[in-house]
């Protein structure tokens, strides 16, 4: 989700919902699952007692997807973003301010609440800035609840009163993505508005979000899908930039709002934060800063001018961490690693030190020409001049034959004798002048990591050179 404040300035917030255990490893399972439920308890409750006045709730396991909190904001919100008086007023002055197409449903709240079985946490997706996330089913053409596993499978996500957005952000959804129609953004079917209760229904995406299969999945995302779904999402982008009537500016483009369906398509979710771009001779928009710390371009941040080029940095983000398998910020990493963009951007213009920021994870099964060309774009993208940056027409089309390239890493001759000249130095001794330390590498110099280090949970295995024979012993 979104976050948004009335403030420019940038405050990182701690990261409260990751734990480690002892062993290092992310907690996965059903105490994630259950402290996304109890987050979304207290909402809960209130929307129960509105309707029916029932307490009684039954814990079960649910899969967490993109409506995770983990994402650091630019800055906190204002707790006064939406008044006391915008959350109690009636549902006809509500109604006023829509200015929605007319395919979308209008559903009532009772119909949503029977669609997910009472906003059951069974039936818990995950939760967000916005509220929580619930799957439901309805009917296929209509708005009536059905069976579970009939219908047409949809996701609700109800706005929480108490939470991080505001009705404001719930208009400029249903505003959005009301009116906006295309492949590569999700599809929202219909919306509730009923005294405080505001709930926006969407198409269901079986796969969830991009953040959870590059770093929560224990399998990696192999090369070809994710050169698929970064086109996707480019394409998205491209048409909001280029192609839609009014030029839009998404402003929240993150790996948690890239939802996947089936078949790995790429859709871009959540337009709370979404504005209209500039009209006429106006070279941007003028905003409150708002938007996700790590994925903000930095001339946004200072200056609060906003342009669609501010959108191309934070697809540089998404995209150098669909290469890397890191997170743009991971205060986890050894210092100097921290900020991704800081860290890779050195590495991105030269051939060979490139490949050393890649995703170990893919153990060179990725194409050699691919990942030239997709860093290559990253930099360009991430240019700390929003000029140099290229539009996201020219992204889509450097984008297009990437999925397809053969010429695998694994395979390539150049490649095998590149790893294994960096693995040699873990079997030399200091005889040689060579030093190891910890997974580095010093060579006369400071230490650098190497790609064979056995070092951490996705770190591929070395390539040791076989010992040398040991001379025999002379016949007497």
């Amino acid at each position: 989700m979104g976050f948004g404040n009335e403030s420019r300035k940038v405050v990182e917030k701690k990261n409260s919902t990751r734990k480690k255990k002892d062993d290092g490893e992310e907690e996965t399972g059903c105490w994630v699952r259950l402290r996304l439920m109890g987050s979304c308890m207290s909402s809960r409750s209130r929307v129960d007692h509105s309707v029916s006045g029932r307490t009684g709730t039954h814990y079960a396991e649910s899969e967490p997807t993109k409506e995770n909190s983990r994402d650091q904001p630019v800055a906190p919100v204002s707790s006064t973003t939406t008044s006391n008086a915008e959350s109690t007023s009636s549902t006809s002055k509500f109604s006023e301010e829509l200015k929605v197409a007319s395919q979308l449903r209008k559903f009532t709240f009772i119909d949503l609440k029977l669609a997910t079985r009472n906003f059951r946490p069974e039936s818990l997706l995950g939760e967000g800035g916005f509220g929580c996330v619930f799957k439901g089913w309805i009917e296929e053409n209509g708005t009536a609840p059905v069976k579970p596993g009939t219908g047409l499978t949809v996701a609700v996500k109800t706005l929480n009163i108490d939470g991080l957005q505001g009705h404001k952000e719930w208009l400029a959804e249903v505003d959005f993505l009301g009116n906006l129609l295309h492949p590569n953004l999700v599809k929202l079917v219909g919306y509730c508005i009923e005294d405080d209760h505001r709930l926006l229904v969407y198409e269901f995406m079986p796969r969830g979000s991009l953040e959870n299969h590059l770093f929560r999945r224990s399998l990696p995302l192999p090369w070809s899908v994710r050169m698929k779904i970064a086109l996707g999402a480019a394409k998205g982008l491209a048409f909001l930039h280029e192609e839609a009537e009014r030029p839009v500016i998404y402003r929240d483009f993150k790996t948690s709002n890239i939802l996947l369906d089936a078949d790995y398509n790429a859709k871009l979710s959540d337009f709370g934060l979404a504005k209209d771009g500039p009209e006429g001779d106006k070279t941007h928009v003028s905003t409150r800063v708002m938007g996700t710390y790590g994925y903000a371009a930095p001339e946004y941040v200072m200056t609060g001018h906003l342009t669609s080029k501010s959108d191309v940095y934070s697809f540089g983000v998404v995209l150098l961490e669909m290469l890397t398998g890191r997170r743009s910020m991971d205060k986890n990493r050894p210092n100097g690693e921290h900020n991704l963009v800081e860290w890779a951007r050195p590495h991105l213009g030269d051939k060979r030190r490139f490949f050393r920021v890649l995703d170990p994870r893919l153990e060179g099964h990725f194409s050699i020409k691919g990942a030239l060309k997709a860093a290559q774009l990253a930099a360009q993208c991430l240019s700390r001049d929003p000029k140099v940056r290229p539009r996201m027409s020219e992204v889509v089309e450097t984008l297009k034959p990437l999925p397809n390239l053969k010429d695998m890493a694994s395979s390539s001759y150049n490649f095998q004798t590149m790893q294994s000249d960096r693995s040699r130095p873990s079997n030399l001794t200091a005889k040689n002048g060579i030093r190891t330390q910890a997974g580095f590498v010093t060579r006369n110099g400071p230490p650098m990591r190497s790609l064979s280090s056995s070092n951490g949970p996705h770190a591929s295995p070395c390539h040791h050179l076989p010992p040398s024979p040991k001379p025999k012993a002379k016949e007497q």
